[in-house]
């Protein structure tokens, strides 16, 4: 190598980013249009031959494309079928993740964890209930608990029940992504409800604990709402766990 200081080494070209690929710039493109209405929903999706001539690409870029729109939720496909448009709302995007939660709730630690999440949460909304609440949000939970307590012994009748005062409180801060996470759970959670007996005494247990969460938002004291709810929640858990036990055992919160 010469040791004139004027003569300098070659440099290493830089790497390109790598390009690409077809098949995802389609996507992206294709969802776009899906989420700005250009593809109505729940119409049919333009056949391979029409996005083939229209955007100049190959039928395998197409068919990845679509492959991946449908992982994304946003096509509904069918062997033999032209795919069909699903809009993304906040109820399909919960059942997406649905599908990956499914596969972390085959035992108690799963299940566990899942719950943990539903006591922080609902901690947190009995508290915003317990500021912010307004008539219309107390005359809701009112007639709510009252359904509860008229279902007391009526198992599945309660269990519908015991879901409809927990919904409630997901309404109050009129945040529409709430009332999705609340079925979410539901859906989440109801083979564990399903595989625990029910008894007249766990109802009014069940209920007791959903009074005094009212009470506690009706005095407007978050301190008290949000340690009865974690108590409620956390007595639920205590039943829930039994499924994996064996042993007897029954909650609906």
């Amino acid at each position: 190598m010469s040791s004139d200081p004027r003569v300098q080494p070659p440099q290493a070209a830089k790497a390109s980013p790598p390009a690409r690929r077809v098949a995802d710039t389609l996507a992206d493109r294709l969802a776009a249009m899906i989420g700005g209405g250009e593809i109505a929903d729940g119409g049919r999706f333009p056949t391979e031959r029409d996005l083939m001539q229209r955007y100049g690409v190959s039928r395998a870029a197409v068919r990845e494309a679509v492959a991946m729109l449908a992982n994304r939720g946003l096509l509904l496909t069918r062997p033999g079928y032209r795919p069909l448009v699903r809009k993304p709302d906040y109820d399909r995007a919960i059942d997406m993740i649905g599908r990956f939660i499914a596969h972390l709730i085959q035992d108690e630690a799963g299940v566990r964890n899942l719950f943990e999440t539903r006591i922080f949460l609902e901690c947190a909304l009995v508290r915003t209930a317990a500021q912010n609440a307004i008539k219309c949000d107390l005359q809701a939970l009112a007639a709510a608990l009252q359904a509860n307590h008229a279902a007391i012994g009526q198992r599945q009748h309660f269990y519908t029940t015991d879901m409809a005062f927990h919904a409630a409180l997901f309404r109050i801060p009129r945040n529409p992504i709430y009332p999705v996470i609340h079925r979410a759970y539901v859906e989440w959670l109801m083979r564990h409800w399903a595989e625990m007996q029910g008894s007249e005494d766990i109802d009014r247990l069940n209920y007791a604990g959903h009074a005094a969460i009212y009470e506690a938002i009706l005095a407007r004291d978050p301190d008290l709402a949000e340690e009865t709810m974690k108590g409620h929640l956390e007595t639920a858990w205590s039943l829930v766990r039994t499924t994996f036990r064996g042993e007897p055992g029954a909650d609906r919160s």
